[in-house]
């Protein structure tokens, strides 16, 4: 009986304590610091070790202006048996507050003083100087503390104090050196770095780096310069001279691995450079030794060689292919060939026939779930393209059940809403798509999203759904690459269908077909049109985004693309373009980008 009255005593003092706590620390925080002394004084005299609550009631006192309380109580804790040295700079702090510089300036010397007593005090003052911003002392503290212990090291802080004060230079070298002698990571290094550098090369600070790397390189040659100096031609964009340090690393790890390599070129390819790429590319076909590796390099510079390809350009690409085939055949290790091959005989060449065939052959093969998965999501495309849309669905709904909680499977569930969408069985997709606006993908949710909406929208309005009809031809048609038909398409719904909810669709639909088609103007139009007359549409961030992209990647007006990011960015903070559209915006106004 006795136990359970204690344990109910205790119970009783400790949830009081809990809910002083609480309280204490929701005052602060919303500005009601005289509450928050009440609460602080108590906790404070309760537990007196728990520096917690000594730093929030000398802060109370302070935002209060009741710097002689905060006085007194620091000068009372000072005295006491284990007190901390940081007590002083603290007393220091609070003189500054009062316009007592000097006095201050005392108690920060006496902190200091300290560290002669014990080195080990070293982090925890320097530490306190940094977050009152006390930048001098604190790089007093730490360098006073390793000069009296040399097994301290604190340059890792004392870099980061040198980049708050604008000492890039000393910053750079500080976390080199320590990268070099192995007391830190390349990854935590170049999260500091990060913060100065930006994609500008002539910016000072990324001239600066590079002079400091090439320094190191000359004084102690190391992959690690390399690594680093690919690291910052990739971050301004410089992919041929990333490439040449790339290579200078290759060949001194004795061509170990060519993972970097495929990075940098897969990198170079999505950011339009496209000579650098194919550079890439080609020399890890030349010198790979795996039959993978070689094999994603040439199926790489097919994908570069088809993105201008003519009639003559496309009969030499299919005897690529051919060779390839002949060279590996089937096998589990390269289905990424007959994939890529099945595609280009269906979407460049009008061929789905041959295509289908050649995937059926490879349902052959001794594959797992995923390979399997991988073939049949390729197979349903081809068999949409042509029109055998029931076929598609036994293809892509047995992925859905075989992975149904896999990505691949909720990309096979919404490839079954589109196909059901395309033969007009408009129920049926909108079924499909409602599961799949939870996706743990954000892409597919998002897709899944933008048709449901599209189909019921344009389904309440109009209960023949003669307008959707026609849009899901138009998107079948853009499908199969027949661009000029599905413009067409578009237009009649454009002429005919005025003022209704589609409209909006069809001009975004007919604006991506044009950009595709080079006719930038025309796509321009499309998305000022959806802008002015839609502005409070679901697709009017699409469009703000397309117009931004479009001016800054094919027009040559990045003026105009902030302003359209920085619609997305104010007006538009859940849409799925957000993060990129910040992310851009800030690439056009010179910002440094993590």
């Amino acid at each position: 009986m006795m136990r359970l009255s204690l344990l109910f005593i205790f119970l009783v003092f400790f949830t009081a304590g809990a809910q002083e706590d609480f309280l204490a620390k929701q005052y602060f925080n919303d500005g009601d610091f005289e509450k928050a002394v009440f609460y602080y004084e108590k906790l404070a005299a309760k537990n007196p070790r728990r520096t917690d609550y000594s730093e929030g009631l000398v802060a109370s006192y302070q935002q209060l202006k009741r710097y002689d309380d905060a006085e007194k109580f620091l000068l009372n804790k000072v005295e006491e048996l284990h007190a901390y040295p940081t007590l002083l700079i603290d007393l220091g702090h609070n003189h500054t507050l009062k316009g007592e510089p000097k006095k201050a300036e005392e108690y920060y010397e006496a902190a200091l003083a300290k560290i002669g007593e014990n080195p080990n005090f070293g982090y925890g003052i320097g530490y306190r100087f940094h977050e009152y911003t006390l930048l001098d002392w604190a790089l007093r503290a730490y360098s006073m503390a390793m000069e009296l212990n040399p097994r301290l090291d604190y340059n890792y802080q004392m870099a980061r104090i040198y980049g708050e004060q604008g000492n890039i230079e000393k910053m750079y070298v500080s976390y080199l050196k320590l990268l070099s002698e192995g007391k830190t990571s390349k990854a935590s290094i170049l999260r500091n770095i990060d913060d100065f550098i930006s994609s500008d090369p002539e910016s000072p600070n990324n001239i600066l780096l590079k002079k400091t790397l090439l320094q190191n390189a000359q004084k102690n040659p190391s992959i690690l310069w390399n690594e680093l100096l690919s690291w910052l031609f990739v971050q301004q964009k410089q992919y041929s001279s990333a490439f040449r340090q790339e290579k200078a690393i290759y060949k001194r790890m004795n061509g170990s691995s060519m993972q970097r390599l495929e990075g940098l070129g897969n990198l170079a390819l999505e950011e339009e450079d496209i000579e650098t790429a194919e550079e890439i590319f080609s020399y890890i076909s030349e010198n790979a030794n795996d039959e993978g590796t070689e094999l994603n390099a040439r199926l790489n510079l097919i994908d570069i060689k088809l993105l201008n390809a003519d009639t003559k350009s496309l009969d030499a690409i299919e005897r690529e292919f051919e060779e390839l085939m002949g060279v590996h055949g089937y096998k589990t290790q390269t289905l990424q060939l007959q994939v890529a091959y099945a595609n280009f005989l269906t979407f460049k060449r009008d061929r789905p026939e041959p295509a289908i065939t050649i995937l059926k052959n490879c349902l052959d093969l001794p594959l797992n779930s995923r390979g399997k998965a991988f073939v049949k999501l390729a197979l349903g495309d081809i068999l949409v393209f042509d029109k055998r849309f029931n076929e598609a669905l036994i293809y892509f709904s047995q992925i859905q059940k075989e992975l149904k909680n896999d990505v691949l499977g909720q990309n096979a569930r919404f490839k079954v809403a589109q196909t059901s969408f395309y033969k007009g069985d408009f129920d049926w997709a909108l079924t499909q798509l409602k599961v799949l606006r939870s996706s743990t993908s954000q892409l597919i949710a998002n897709d899944a999203m933008q048709l449901s909406l599209l189909i019921s929208d344009n389904s309440l309005e109009d209960s023949t759904q003669t307008a959707l009809r026609k849009y899901a031809r138009a998107d079948l048609l853009a499908y199969q690459n027949k661009t000029k038909e599905a413009i067409a398409e578009l237009d009649d719904i454009l002429q005919n269908h005025k003022g209704e909810k589609i409209e909006d669709e069809a001009l975004l639909k007919q604006g991506e077909l044009l950009e595709g088609q080079n006719d930038y103007s025309a796509a321009e139009f499309n998305y000022l049109k959806i802008t002015e007359f839609y502005a409070d549409g679901i697709l009017a961030d699409d469009a703000h985004f397309a117009l931004a992209e479009l001016y800054r990647n094919k027009l040559d007006q990045p003026e105009k693309a902030k302003a359209h990011y920085e619609k997305i960015i104010y007006n538009y903070q859940d849409s799925y373009y957000f993060p990129l559209a910040r992310k851009n915006f800030r690439r056009l106004r010179g910002d440094a980008i993590n």
